[in-house]
């Protein structure tokens, strides 16, 4: 499958590059554009169960590197859920 790297600004200007192991993050998030923070994390948790659970429809297991980008998204999200003006940038992608 193919993998994607998304690289993301946090509100506090700390950048940090997350994986997919699906495309599918592509149908999701726009590169450039920003997210409120709760909006990211629910974008982010259906994009990264979509993409493991394509890894689990394909090798009959779900990606576990997926699940675990998730759990890095939503503690990386904590500090800024009490902020309802704070933005997630989407930089870019790659694969």
């Amino acid at each position: 499958m193919p993998e994607m790297i998304f690289r993301v600004r946090w509100p506090n200007g700390t950048e940090a590059d997350c994986y997919s192991p699906s495309l599918v993050i592509q149908d999701y998030f726009t590169p450039g554009q920003d997210y409120p923070v709760r909006e990211f994390l629910e974008k982010a948790d259906t994009a990264l169960t979509e993409a493991s659970e394509r890894v689990r429809a394909r090798y009959g297991f779900p990606c576990s590197r997926a699940l675990g980008q998730l759990r890095a998204i939503r503690q990386a999200s904590v500090p800024f859920l009490t902020h309802p003006d704070a933005q997630v940038r989407v930089l870019s992608f790659r694969s």
